[in-house]
């Protein structure tokens, strides 16, 4: 009985993704990009199992950190993508090698069983917390529980990861809260327009369909 339990767990699948850079403007000469995390599991692990989240790079330093804090060192967590000092706001490739490198951060960190029971991690995968909301949430200091947290945040349409791969070319970045982006190139302009407006009209599209799948989701 015990195998077939571990049998079933074993089989339980999470993919997760990163996609869709974004420019972020803190004002007329700073900005920083965030990245969409995807995810889709049957995993009883999850409350969601389809969920859309944006996190920017320093958070998911700030994630690496909490958790191997948490785990007391019982986990060998891989590496981020190291910051790099000439990283450029322009430069697609070297936001795609970003982005790669996060995907496969997050890959190996859903592998865990024992950084799954981590609720910053769910929190960090499945709200829009900040990470200050999310430390005070998973110690229990804020007046909504973590399960609260993940269900209130919106559920947005995604398309399938070979679709997603057509959208790596776009972005620009920052490795710190915020950088010098004097005047992008049009063209990263116009595809951060075209994406707002892509983005928004799926949200309309999807709505309907969110709450569907909100509910037959459930919690577990």
């Amino acid at each position: 009985m015990r195998e077939e339990s571990d049998s079933a767990v074993s089989q339980q699948i999470v993919s997760v993704w990163v996609r869709d850079p974004r420019i972020r403007k803190n004002d007329f000469w700073h900005a920083y990009i965030d990245y969409e995390i995807c995810l889709h599991t049957d995993s009883v692990c999850f409350t969601k199992k389809i969920s859309s989240v944006r996190r920017r790079y320093s958070e998911f330093v700030w994630l690496r950190q909490k958790l191997q804090a948490n785990s007391m060192l019982m986990v060998q967590l891989p590496e981020l993508p190291p910051k790099n000092p000439f990283f450029s706001l322009n430069n697609a490739q070297q936001i795609t090698e970003r982005m790669k490198g996060l995907q496969r951060f997050l890959e190996k960190i859903v592998q865990s069983p024992l950084l799954l029971s981590d609720s910053c991690l769910h929190l960090f995968l499945q709200s829009q917390l900040s990470v200050s909301k999310i430390q005070a949430c998973a110690a229990g200091r804020t007046h909504y529980s973590v399960a609260q947290a993940v269900k209130s945040c919106g559920l947005r349409r995604f398309h399938s990861e070979e679709d997603l791969q057509k959208d790596l070319s776009m972005s620009c970045d920052s490795d710190s809260d915020s950088s010098e982006c004097r005047d992008p190139e049009p063209r990263i302009k116009d595809l951060t327009i075209i994406k707002s407006q892509s983005a928004g009209l799926l949200d309309l599209m999807g709505s309907s369909q969110e709450e569907s799948l909100s509910s037959s989701s459930g919690s577990t």
